[in-house]
């Protein structure tokens, strides 16, 4: 990574994103998680003060080693013990069946191999396990979404490879998970960048029991 992405991209990242407004939206996508996460994008931390009692173990992956630095305060604040595992949600270093729940919020946008980094998620879930996931992503407004194709190149450029135009539900099915509960909603701001995708989902090949659906706002 080049000294953009890792050491200026991270701070910009934890402005926007680390504001009340999005504080509220990780809240409520993050309802009924528990148990050792993995948290695949953890950035500067800024989920750790929105995760319930109920969580008791956070396993850390983000490429920009920068982020720690940010993250300093909340690491302080939480009570969460938080373990930095890799840098790699495409290569995870954990063994099968070996994390309760995931979380990624505003990530598989950025992830190259998106592909490669749910079939690593799906691998070391649990039994029952379930994905938690908040991201921006490909509009169901047909003329947001040319707009959002149209911009996604320049938009990876400028914001270290993020996609404007993912579909995330499409993504994740095909990846073998089964959806249990989505919300797909607008936020204030530019629509090329502001639509949604908030929800959890389970290995579609093993049962598991669905946790309560994330509020929407």
């Amino acid at each position: 990574m080049g000294f953009y992405e890792n050491q200026v991209l991270p701070r910009l990242i934890d402005v926007v994103l680390g504001n009340k407004a999005m504080g509220k939206l990780r809240r409520r996508a993050l309802e009924g998680i528990s148990g050792t996460v993995l948290e695949v994008g953890f950035g500067s931390g800024t989920n750790l003060e929105h995760y319930p009692a109920e969580v008791d173990k956070v396993l850390a992956v983000d490429p920009a080693v920068a982020g720690r630095k940010l993250a300093r305060k909340r690491l302080a604040a939480t009570r969460l013990p938080v373990e930095f595992i890799g840098l790699d949600g495409q290569a995870l270093p954990l063994a099968d069946d070996s994390v309760d729940n995931v979380a990624s919020t505003w990530t598989l946008c950025t992830i190259p191999d998106v592909d490669a980094a749910l079939g690593e998620i799906r691998r070391v879930l649990k039994p029952g396990g379930h994905l938690y996931f908040l991201e921006h992503g490909l509009s169901d407004e047909p003329k947001v979404a040319r707009i959002q194709h149209r911009l996604d190149g320049l938009q990876q450029k400028l914001c270290g490879g993020c996609h404007l135009d993912r579909n995330h539900t499409a993504l994740i099915e095909a990846a073998g998970f089964e959806i249990d509960k989505l919300a797909n909603f607008q936020i204030a701001g530019p629509k090329a960048s502001g639509y949604m995708y908030a929800g959890t989902a389970h290995d579609g090949s093993a049962a598991g029991t669905a946790p309560e659906p994330p509020m929407q706002p």
